[in-house]
């Protein structure tokens, strides 16, 4: 017998610089903000005092800057596309002492591999210019040219060579929202440049120079009834280890989806850590979800940090990130207090029981274990309702509701009525069912309970097992959005007609996002039609939720969506209908009668799921009779 061995010998080889560049790219390129990123800082760092951007189809069609800073010599614009070069450092300690965006000579290299780029570029004191033509990485043009002073780069066709990283570039409305998150994180760190961004020929913004206040109200000021830099606070501290400045919004203007960021040497960053000093100044000021504005500005010596971490450089590390935090908490701390902000000691404040939770749109999170059974209810009789649409949120008294369904047309009553049988039903028969399970597990008489309301926002029951707490709020919230979904199976929510419209003003990426989820929020009942290029009209509303407070809630479904990062659109309703729940919910802070409570919890029980409201957050639990015989001794 012949055996016989094959062996084979792999051969190591350079690859070409094309190829080892599209490898690159994957880094540094990673959708057309990151591109657009690039570019706009090579602008700054050239010395631009106006940078205009020019989008087609989100950047993925055609991208273009043009800006006007020093420009650049013929021997430069041809090294400028190699990579590792770059006229911002020269030696290893370099990295140390960085005072520009870009520094690794990688982006316009990793740029030209995935797109076709033309360059034209011309410093103040030359008499002719310089056009460069590069497809792919191959240079298939260079010659002289007339133009202005500065550069301008057209990036065409991204990814034309790459198909599956742009078969994974998502829609355009998308791209462009990244896009603008990346181009504001841009323009908060430079109010000395002017700044216009225009798509499909459209003026999408127009940030003349001025100062940091006004460049901060000229992005964020659009959609705000007041003038959004009034609720800001001036923070400012100096020492020897950093320079803090900046603002920080008032517990008054804090919202679901406040604007925040930091900023170290002029450089956008992320840092949980710094986060978490922020919101540890505001203990005590504020809901558990309700988040407050800022735009935190660090002057630090270069050697103190490593920007070098990441392609992105958007995650930095700090020598003695504990001394930082400490400053800027009693920063943050020292301006709330001078302007009157820090509230009184209030020991009825039960905000600190609140429970971290996840954002709506997160990945499932891991339930932490409770000690109650997940199907527990104490009621031993079905709590029979009809659905209460008011919500309770409004803090209006039933007769003025019932007044405001009088006015609508009997055509329109009729079709909203005929929703409330299926609902009703079905509802009925998961009480009748699960109460009666129960009944036999715990022998539980509802008409021996009797729930007590502590502190304006939780319900107490006596139980077998002990003390059982409910969170008024969030119980009410998984009540609404279990109807909501029940309704949407089949019918889209009825609307109420608005008596005056009301109009909208939204900033350039909540325009965005509205066209895209326009047909969705109809869906949900809303009636909105384009009432100018920043603005929408609301000619209706769900019934379920009012005219009250209209612009605060699209706001909030726009970011809940925008957040979340959504390409599915039948995830959005979801979404929509977690918005809405939690908007006509009965608050925390309103008194609840005893019927009110019970009612409300046998709703609750009724449904499945009722430990944990959609997005993860602990609806009630136990405390046993041990754990209160240990709090005792």
């Amino acid at each position: 017998m012949i055996i016989r061995f094959i062996i084979v010998v792999d051969v190591i080889h350079l690859l070409p610089d094309s190829v080892a560049n599209q490898i690159a790219a994957g880094e540094v390129i990673q959708r057309p903000a990151s591109c657009l990123k690039e570019l706009v800082e090579n602008s700054l760092d050239a010395g631009a005092t106006t940078v205009q951007v020019i989008l087609y189809d989100a950047g993925r069609t055609m991208m273009q800057v043009v800006d006007d800073g020093k420009g650049m010599t013929e021997t430069d614009a041809r090294m400028a596309f190699e990579r590792h070069a770059t006229s911002k450092i020269r030696t290893a300690d370099d990295l140390f002492s960085l005072h520009t965006m870009g520094f690794r000579g990688e982006a316009l290299a990793s740029i030209c591999a995935v797109a076709q780029v033309e360059l034209m570029t011309r410093r103040e004191e030359d008499e002719t210019g310089t056009r460069l033509v590069i497809n792919g990485s191959q240079v298939e043009e260079q010659e002289p040219c007339s133009c202005a002073k500065g550069t301008s780069i057209k990036v065409k066709n991204l990814f034309f060579n790459v198909p599956a990283r742009r078969r994974f570039l998502k829609t355009d409305a998308t791209e462009l929202r990244n896009i603008l998150s990346e181009f504001y994180r841009i323009v908060l760190v430079n109010p000395q440049c002017h700044f216009v961004l225009t798509h499909q020929d459209e003026l999408l913004t127009d940030l003349p120079s001025g100062s940091l206040k006004s460049r901060i109200e000229q992005v964020f000021g659009r959609g705000h009834q007041k003038q959004f830099t009034a609720g800001l606070v001036d923070i400012r501290c100096e020492t020897e280890l950093v320079n803090i400045y900046g603002y920080v919004g008032k517990p008054e203007i804090a919202s679901k989806q406040a604007q925040q960021y930091f900023f170290v040497n002029n450089r956008f960053m992320r840092h949980p850590y710094f986060h978490k000093a922020v919101m540890t100044a505001y203990q005590g000021m504020l809901q558990a979800d309700i988040q407050p504005p800022y735009f935190i500005y660090f002057d630090i010596n270069p050697e103190a940090i490593d920007v070098n971490i990441h392609p992105t450089k958007t995650e930095i590390k700090f020598a003695d990130e504990q001394s930082v935090w400490q400053i800027l908490l009693a920063t943050v701390r020292e301006a709330l207090g001078k302007f009157n902000i820090v509230p009184s000691l209030d020991f009825s404040d039960n905000s600190q029981l609140d429970i971290p939770v996840a954002r709506i749109g997160a990945s499932p999170v891991e339930q932490p274990q409770s000690t109650n059974n997940s199907g527990y209810n104490p009621f031993n009789q079905p709590s029979r309702y009809t659905p209460d649409w008011s919500g309770g949120g409004s803090g209006r008294d039933s007769s003025s509701v019932w007044s405001e369904r009088r006015d609508r047309t009997e055509s329109h009553v009729a079709g909203w009525q005929s929703l409330y049988q299926p609902l009703t039903e079905e509802k009925t028969t998961v009480a009748e069912s699960t109460s009666a399970e129960h009944v036999a597990l715990f022998g539980v008489d509802m008409s021996e309970l009797t729930p007590l309301q502590v502190s304006q926002r939780f319900i107490a029951l006596s139980v077998p097992e002990g003390l059982l707490l409910v969170d008024q709020h969030r119980a009410h919230v998984c009540v609404m959005f279990s109807k909501i979904s029940l309704l949407l199976t089949d019918h889209r929510l009825p609307t109420q007609q608005l008596l005056f419209p009301e109009v909208v003003e939204l900033t350039t990426d909540e325009m965005q996002v509205m066209q895209e989820a326009k047909n969705e929020l109809e869906w949900f009942g809303f009636e909105l039609s384009q009432f100018s290029p920043t603005a929408f009209s609301v000619d209706g509303v769900p019934a379920l939720l009012g005219s009250e407070n209209v612009t605060e809630v699209i706001r909030h479904i726009l970011f809940s969506i925008s957040d979340a990062g959504i390409s599915a659109r039948e995830q959005w309703r979801r979404h929509i209908a977690l918005v809405l729940a939690g908007d006509v919910a009965i608050p925390a802070g309103r008194t609840m009668s005893v019927e009110e409570m019970k009612d409300l919890l046998g709703k609750l029980f009724a449904i499945p799921e009722h430990n944990y409201t959609p997005d993860g957050k602990r609806v009630m639990n136990i405390l046993s009779n041990e754990a209160m015989m240990r709090m005792l001794q």
